[in-house]
């Protein structure tokens, strides 16, 4: 992997018309340490968030040992970084041969459920390779509602009353009962994990087992952009959620238990940017080798906000506009879909044009492991960078929270 000292001495050298991703490694090492020394309880990073090895095994240096895992590739990918680390099964709705592949192949240990048809099957692989159900730690999935830029409940978690039947049930087969919960991605208040505190307090109090360990899920929020012409949302810093997280633990009798927490977009996050180019100006629209079938998808649905950074093409003489202006620009992708337009402008200076890059600030979460080869387009090209994108100069602008108009 090539290292440059910054973004734009790599745009510059490399003048590349493939977009390239930058990896800070020295962020992700602090910032997954910063988590690890945070958290009162084991740390399992969520794989799903990146899992490049070039990730995986500098997640592994920094001291994570653990890590949340959904599927054989996932498996696969983790033990290759981190040989050692122990892996956590927290797919809620599995599929027989994967449950076999993981108790017999990998040594998983710690399964997550919501659903006594989650049980049974587990249950049949347990005693079809003749394992003991006591070194099984089963965690039943807690339904919560909070407040996140995505909400998981939707799909996963057992309802109170159902969580309650089935700690019973896995306790009575002999198996380690645990309970979890997950507030959603990006959580945007803060109180949610206080409120899914009091609910697995309420189901541990019905259930009457001995509960082996409480895992808390992600959520935690990473650092992006937002609007320069809107007051910047008042959300506390990760410290400060962290504090009130542990105290909250305390509050409600869980800080004796074993406690797990699966940290995805918090410790990946600012540990990679993303170098774009401007293939075509056309008035107020941009068109950039990326999109959302590739990097972008957060820019999408609104969701995320990034910060983005000007890096213009010295090789273009004559600009129009004013270079001190800073004005949106509505970015369309790449792929010939007319779906590939990203629902938030970004805001630039009036003289970008066509052969100028762009650096995206803060994307090391889900960029990489949900970009597709629709239309043949497919980033692949990696960097090393040493200085971070938030130690570079001000950003000029950010994805808006409005939509552009034509």
């Amino acid at each position: 992997m090539k290292t440059f000292a910054n973004a734009r001495e790599a745009a510059l050298e490399m003048r590349p018309d493939v977009p390239v991703y930058c990896f800070h490694p020295a962020v992700l090492a602090e910032d997954a340490r910063h988590f690890v020394g945070a958290f009162p309880g084991k740390t399992a990073y969520a794989v799903k968030t990146n899992g490049e090895p070039f990730v995986l095994e500098e997640i592994a240096r920094a001291g994570v040992k653990a890590f949340d895992v959904a599927s054989p590739a996932e498996f696969a990918a983790a033990r290759a970084a981190a040989p050692d680390a122990e892996l956590l099964y927290m797919h809620p709705v599995k599929a027989q041969s994967d449950i076999r592949l993981a108790l017999e192949t990998y040594g998983i240990r710690t399964l997550a459920l919501d659903h006594e048809d989650e049980v049974a099957k587990i249950l049949r692989i347990v005693r079809g390779i003749d394992i003991d159900p006591a070194d099984i730690t089963l965690f039943v999935r807690l339904q919560t509602k909070g407040s996140a830029a995505y909400e998981l409940s939707k799909k996963f978690g057992a309802a109170p009353g159902h969580a309650v039947e089935l700690l019973q049930r896995i306790s009575g087969i002999g198996f380690r009962p645990a309970l979890a919960f997950h507030v959603g991605s990006q959580i945007e208040d803060p109180e949610v994990y206080e409120r899914a505190l009091a609910s697995a307090d309420w189901v541990r109090s019905r259930a009457g087992v001995e509960l082996a360990a409480l895992d808390v899920g992600g959520g935690f929020p990473a650092s992006y952009g937002h609007d320069p012409r809107r007051k910047k949302p008042d959300m506390p810093s990760f410290d400060e959620i962290m504090e009130r997280l542990r105290a909250d633990l305390v509050e409600w009798g869980f800080s004796d238990l074993p406690l797990i927490a699966e940290p995805g977009r918090v410790i990946v996050a600012r540990s990679v940017s993303l170098i774009v180019r401007v293939l075509l100006k056309k008035g107020k629209r941009i068109y950039i080798n990326d999109g959302i079938w590739a990097s972008l998808s957060d820019s999408w649905t609104g969701k995320i906000t990034l910060p983005a950074r000007f890096i213009p093409d010295p090789a273009r003489r004559r600009r129009s506009g004013d270079p001190a202006r800073i004005a949106p620009f509505k970015v369309c992708g790449a792929t010939c879909d007319s779906v590939d337009i990203l629902s938030r402008p970004f805001w630039l200076p009036e003289t970008i044009d066509t052969g100028d890059w762009i650096e995206i600030g803060h994307i090391g979460a889900y960029s990489l492991a949900l970009r597709t080869r629709f239309n043949g387009f497919y980033p692949d090209t990696v960097v090393r960078v040493e200085k971070p994108f938030h130690a570079g100069e001000k950003p000029e602008g950010f994805a808006s929270l409005e939509t552009m108009a034509d």
